[in-house]
Parts: structure tokens; C-alpha cells; sequence
């Protein structure tokens, strides 16, 4: 038997999750995605006879490891707005010009958005994504807004750009910050101009609630497992992360924090899907390796008889392991039964050491997950100080033993 849930769920907890599914179930959470592609290529080593499962969130991740050409990816999540999403990105890769496609989730703008999208992408989207885009595609037409102000992490980033303009010298300090050549310079820039500014009480006060935390599509549990790690809490948690990033790692090709903070890419810092020769790769082939589902990771594997070799599952665990604890079980029962013999698991979480590996017990004689998985515990905390977002205490890669 499984061991019981290691903390029940408290009144807030279950307020929370209330709020977190309602949110949820309405909304499309991430604009794009906020786990380092290049740290995960690394973590995989994909080949061309690989099949994926992968979490879709925005899709860009998608996008970036279709570019080294697995033979499947499988898409999924429980969200028909992220699913509709990368839809639309499929559909722009295969109808529109470089030009046109970079201007849309490049720039986030495009003009002409109303004409591309009524000629050109709707007739290549699923009904649910057609009847989502007719009322949202206007997202990519103003040109004093981005789309990337828009979803729920949109609105913290919007929130966030505002702030910077009320603070015209903290915002002028971030775009030389942002411009920065070396890691020398940004440091310098960090240091003198920008940490004694930013970080007020105020700030701290809004990262610290947890609306905040769930626009950014973090729930209370998973709240509660970064205070547990760190003395200062939330905050403090992000701001470690934050001056990590700022003060440690080439800023010339952070594009998770450019596109939250300007709101838009440039051609020399972007995923790697927007880049020209990428794009023109995927549009050629690569992309139809993508097949998008929108279903729980249980409903997939129940439903698809696919060997999967590499599976990228993000954080969702973390809340199921608070929100629905016997669903997790039923999951890695599930992911272990479609597992090729050689099949790579990469996960985050918000505690390095997440606590269902120890609990969850799975097979016939009901091992702990621990025991069952083998994780390379030396690689993960090697490609975690590469990570561009480093916003996870946890980062794990394991194999079934």
C-alpha cells in the first residue's frame, strides 16, 4: 500500500485549489514556456528514434526538440487554451513567411492579424481552437501592447513593464542592463543601478501574495514547498533567483527574461523556433513529428499504446501531489508501464528534493518511486547552474532502473 499523504490539505489549501482549477479551466496560463530548452537537450539526448511525451505548455519547448527530429512527439495537456496555442504556432509554420511569423510571437504584434488569421490559420486549427482564437487572436494587434501581455503570466509581466515606467531610471538601468555585452558589465549594472531599486517592500509585498503566484500558475502547495527551503520565502526566493540570472549568466541570450520584462524578442535573442534557418527547418518537415493532445498525462497513456523514450513532465506534480495525490500513483504507474527500457524522465520542482518520490509506491511489490527510478543527480546539478530561468529548486533526471 501507499504510504498516506505526507501533509493533509488545510482550509487554505482547499480555497486554493479552488480558485487555482477555476482560474485554470478558463484561462491560458503561459504565453511561453519558463523551462530552459537547451538545459533539457542536454538532460535527453534526443535521437531520431526517440518518442516524447511531452507537457506542451506554450509549445516552445515543442518547437525545440521537433528541431532535432524525433521520430514522435506527443503534446499534451489538460488545457485546450495551451493546446490551442501551439495549434497556432503549427498553423503560422506551415501557412505564413518568416516575416509574418516572427511578427506574430516574435515581436507579439502583427498589424494585419485580423486578414492572417481569418485566410490563413483558422482553416488549419481544431474547432475548440478556432472558436478560442476568434475571440482572442486581437492579442497580436496593438501596437502598444504585445501578446505577451496577455494570459494570466501576461498580466503579471504587464504589471511588471508598467512598474518600470512609472520608475523611468530603474527602467532605463534594466534596458542597459538587457544591452549589456558581458557578464562584467550587467553585474555592474545589477549591482549600482538597479537591486537597491527594485527590490522596495512593495515589491516584495506583491511577489509575496499568493495571486501573484497563482497568475504565474503556481499553486498554494507549491508556494508552501520554496518557504520550506528558504529562510526569506517567496521573495526572497525570487530575488536569489533573479540576481543568480542577472549577476552569473550571459544576458545576450536570456530570452525568458527579455520577453517578460520588454515584452517582445529580438531575432538574436529568441526560443529557438524563431530563428530563420529553424523555422524554415520546421516548416519543411520537422514540425510533423508534433501531434497535440489535449487530455490529463494518465488519459494519454491510457488511451495510446505507444513506447515513449523520453518523457519532459515540467512541475505539474508538485500540485498533484497535494491537490490529488492518488492521481500522481495512478499516473507513474502508468508513465512506468509506457517506458521503453531506456526511457529518460526530466521533471522540476519547487523543492529539490520533492517528497512523493519517497511516499509513492508503485508496482506489485509497491516500491518507493525513489527506489524504482535511477536519477543522475551529478548531471542535473551540473545543468542547472546553466539554467537561463532558474526559478526550480528542483531539476531531476532519472531512468527506470
Amino acid at each position: 500500500m501507499n504510504a498516506p499523504h505526507p501533509q493533509a490539505l488545510t482550509l487554505l489549501d482547499r480555497f486554493d485549489q479552488k480558485v487555482f482549477d477555476a482560474i485554470y479551466s478558463r484561462s491560458l496560463v503561459y504565453n511561453t514556456c519558463w523551462e530552459d530548452p537547451a538545459v533539457d537537450r542536454k538532460a535527453l539526448k534526443l535521437g531520431t528514434d526517440d518518442t516524447m511525451l511531452v507537457i506542451t505548455s506554450a509549445g516552445c519547448n515543442v518547437l525545440d526538440y521537433a528541431l532535432l527530429g524525433p521520430q514522435r512527439i506527443h503534446a499534451v495537456d489538460a488545457n485546450p487554451r495551451q493546446t490551442a496555442l501551439l495549434e497556432l504556432k503549427l498553423a503560422a509554420i506551415k501557412r505564413l513567411s518568416y516575416e509574418d511569423f516572427f511578427a506574430l510571437f516574435g515581436r507579439g504584434h502583427h498589424d494585419g492579424i485580423a486578414t492572417l488569421y481569418r485566410d490563413l490559420l483558422r482553416p488549419e486549427l481544431s474547432p475548440f481552437a478556432q472558436e478560442w482564437w476568434d475571440k482572442h487572436h486581437v492579442w497580436f494587434a496593438s501596437p502598444r501592447g504585445s501578446f505577451y501581455y496577455h494570459g494570466l503570466a501576461g498580466i503579471v509581466a504587464r504589471g511588471f513593464r508598467t512598474y518600470l515606467k512609472l520608475r523611468p531610471a530603474l527602467g532605463a538601468a534594466v534596458s542597459r542592463l538587457f544591452a549589456a555585452k558581458d557578464v562584467a558589465s550587467q553585474r555592474d549594472i545589477y549591482d549600482r543601478s538597479i537591486a537597491g531599486e527594485f527590490w522596495s517592500r512593495g515589491v516584495n509585498w506583491v511577489l509575496s501574495r499568493q495571486l501573484t503566484m497563482s497568475l504565474l500558475g503556481v499553486p498554494h502547495p507549491q508556494r508552501r514547498l520554496v518557504q520550506a527551503q528558504h529562510p526569506g520565502g517567496v521573495a526572497a526566493f525570487i530575488r536569489d533567483a533573479i540576481e543568480y540570472v542577472f549577476r552569473e549568466l550571459p544576458i545576450q541570450d536570456n530570452y525568458f527574461w527579455r520577453v517578460y520584462v520588454l515584452g517582445c524578442y529580438s531575432e538574436d535573442c529568441c526560443p529557438e523556433y524563431l530563428k530563420r534557418a529553424n523555422f524554415d527547418a520546421l516548416k519543411l518537415g520537422l514540425a510533423d513529428c508534433i501531434v497535440p493532445h489535449t487530455c490529463t498525462v494518465s488519459e494519454f497513456l491510457d488511451g495510446n499504446d505507444d513506447t515513449i523514450s523520453r518523457f519532459v513532465l515540467l512541475d505539474h506534480m508538485d500540485w498533484m501531489s497535494s491537490y490529488y495525490p492518488d492521481a500522481l500513483i495512478e499516473e507513474w504507474e502508468l508513465l512506468l508501464k509506457r517506458a521503453s527500457p531506456d526511457a529518460r524522465f526530466l521533471f522540476r520542482s519547487a523543492h529539490a528534493r520533492p517528497g512523493f518520490l519517497d511516499w509513492i509506491r508503485v508496482g506489485k511489490d509497491q516500491r518507493p518511486l525513489r527506489d524504482v527510478l535511477h536519477f543522475h543527480d551529478a548531471l542535473a546539478a551540473q545543468l542547472q547552474k546553466e539554467d537561463r530561468v532558474h526559478t526550480y529548486a528542483g531539476f531531476l533526471i532519472a531512468d527506470v532502473r
